[in-house]
């Protein structure tokens, strides 16, 4: 911030001639003018705006910026919903349901060709257990 109060200072103790175009008081700074705009020449965003009051800005013509805005708006809104699409279905596994679906698919298999129960009351085997003896 102090850089920028020493370059105004330093631009108001210029000689009125080294400032630039500027007219006004010595502590005024010119701004400068887009590239190409002459002091009488107005932007060409406004006087498209004067001729069609609904301007969009994808052309002079009234009935084109109108059609290439609403192109622009059903392919913005396309590509919004197919790409939302695809990263929705390319989420990862929430919760690791599936995951736990296969998972539970392998036990059962497994189960079934050592010829065990499916479900059992002890989670843990009691026998590798290290129990204290029963009083």
């Amino acid at each position: 911030m102090a850089a920028l109060w020493r370059a105004l200072r330093a631009l108001r103790a210029l000689p009125a001639g080294a400032r630039g175009r500027s007219a006004g008081s010595p502590g005024a700074v010119a701004l400068p003018r887009p590239l190409g705009a002459e002091a009488h020449e107005e932007e060409p965003m406004l006087v498209a705006q004067r001729k069609n009051p609904d301007y969009h800005g994808f052309s002079a013509d009234p009935d084109a910026d109108v059609l290439n805005m609403r192109a622009a708006f059903v392919a913005g809104i396309s590509i919004a919903i197919v790409l939302g699409s695809v990263f929705v279905h390319y989420l990862p596994d929430y919760g690791l349901q599936k995951w736990a679906r296969r998972e539970a698919e392998i036990q059962v298999r497994e189960r079934e060709r050592r010829g065990l129960p499916l479900l059992t009351s002890n989670y843990y085997d009691p026998k590798r257990l290290p129990l204290p003896p029963p009083e």
